[in-house]
């Protein structure tokens, strides 16, 4: 996937490595105690999400390190007009759900202890399919 304009105007001289991982990026819900046995559906979406991300990880050998550069790449409602879709593409999202519940979920996801990770950027942008790009110099 492109980097969307505004990313470029970044100092991308900064990182090394691109990691891209296929999966729709996920918030991190409010859970209560109660969510052990509920089993809201919200929650077992977000656990599934954790799952898959773990698995991607493995598989791409990625674990992160103390900075975290975090792209989220959030698709376009199948029901929005082919004009919408073109206008939109890359734009940046400005919507729920909310750019640090989406970062959250990615760090609890893959960390047991994520203390140590001192800077974190993110952004998120529409796309026609949905991925999570990290970008590090790690």
């Amino acid at each position: 996937m492109e980097l969307p304009p505004l990313l470029l105007m970044m100092d991308l001289h900064l990182f090394n490595m691109r990691i891209e991982f296929d999966i729709k990026p996920c918030p991190k819900p409010r859970m209560t105690r109660a969510d052990s046995w509920k089993k809201r559906p919200i929650v077992l979406k977000y656990w599934a999400f954790c799952d898959e991300l773990k698995l991607q990880a493995n598989r791409l050998n990625y674990k992160p390190g103390e900075k975290v550069s975090l792209i989220f790449y959030i698709p376009m409602a199948k029901s929005w007009s082919k004009k919408k879709r073109e206008l939109m593409l890359g734009k940046p999202h400005k919507q729920k759900p909310d750019i640090d519940n989406l970062a959250k979920a990615f760090l609890d996801a893959l960390l047991i202890e994520d203390s140590y990770v001192w800077s974190l950027t993110a952004e998120k942008y529409w796309s026609n399919e949905p991925s999570i790009v990290v970008l590090t110099n790690e």
